[in-house]
């Protein structure tokens, strides 16, 4: 046997007499699944059992198709002694141990989960995440205000969490909250790819006494100021030019931590300065009297 051999054999020879005992916290390996239980390898004396309700309080929790063999993760010790001479474990318990620590951790972080809906309750649905139950407000379901919540049982959403309560037992998570922040990062990139010197056309949404919101799409919208609205005279206030509802050409005149600043006055000047004057053709010098012959001709003296 190789010295390194040698080392891992007393190492699982010291942890096999290590002493544990009910309430402890392990570390376990699935070495075995049936269809009421799981075994597990707890580098100890004997083996550990799990059965299928101590894995997980999510009610979808499929021994069959939720565990595999050589899946590793922690469990409570809750009786020494299974009958069989194996431990008896829960991990539902170990992961409630911990999980009110782990969800505090994902709400400051504001970490983005995926979770399953599985019921609908009085104004919400109900999903689970690690095994545990959550709960997500009919307001906190979309964007806009969701009346019939049982249409969306069975749908994945991401969410994050807004409450973390350990003393009322209390997880409160948002996917309104995940899509606003995805709109938000949208928006952003979309502002900082905007080029100063655009003419583009908006809408007229409100009027301020100091300027105009103008919609320029996809979202956007950017403050005229009134001195930006005309430059044929001095407006006390953007109604006296504008009206809300109005089509409006505008220039991008800057963009700055993420705000549009426009102009409707520049654009009208470089509008101007588009436009091409008309030409006129005048004739050739052989052909030149013989238009004015022409013009002449008819008429009467």
């Amino acid at each position: 046997m190789s010295m390194e051999s040698m080392d891992d054999y007393l190492d699982m020879l010291d942890a096999s007499f290590r002493d544990i005992r009910r309430g402890d916290i392990v570390d376990c390996q699935v070495v075995g699944i049936s269809d009421t239980e799981v075994t597990v390898d707890l580098q100890y004396n004997c083996a550990g059992i799990i059965r299928s309700d101590e894995l997980s309080g999510d009610p979808s929790f499929s021994i069959k198709s939720d565990v595999q063999i050589g899946d590793t993760f922690q469990a409570e010790v809750i009786s020494m002694d299974d009958g069989r001479g194996n431990l008896l474990l829960s991990k539902k318990r170990a992961d409630n141990a911990t999980s009110w620590d782990r969800f505090g951790e994902m709400m400051d972080n504001k970490t983005v989960v995926d979770m399953k809906i599985t019921e609908a309750v009085k104004a919400g649905v109900i999903g689970y995440i690690d095994g545990s139950r959550i709960f997500v407000p009919a307001s906190k379901l979309a964007l806009d205000f969701v009346e019939n919540t049982d249409e969306w049982v069975g749908q994945t959403i991401s969410v994050r969490m807004i409450t973390v309560d350990p003393e009322n037992e209390r997880l409160v998570a948002s996917a309104r909250d995940v899509l606003r922040d995805r709109i938000e990062e949208k928006k952003s990139q979309m502002v900082s790819n905007l080029q100063v010197g655009l003419i583009t056309e908006g809408t007229v949404e409100t009027l301020q006494p100091y300027g105009a919101f103008v919609s320029i799409g996809n979202g956007l919208s950017g403050l005229v100021h009134i001195s930006q609205i005309t430059s044929t005279k001095r407006l006390k206030h953007p109604k006296e030019a504008l009206a809300t509802g109005d089509k409006v050409k505008v220039k991008v005149i800057a963009v700055k931590d993420g705000k549009i600043s426009l102009s409707i006055k520049d654009a009208e000047d470089r509008e101007a300065e588009a436009v091409t004057e008309e030409t006129v053709e005048i004739p050739e010098a052989e052909n030149l009297a013989t238009s004015l012959g022409s013009l002449l001709a008819g008429l009467k003296l």
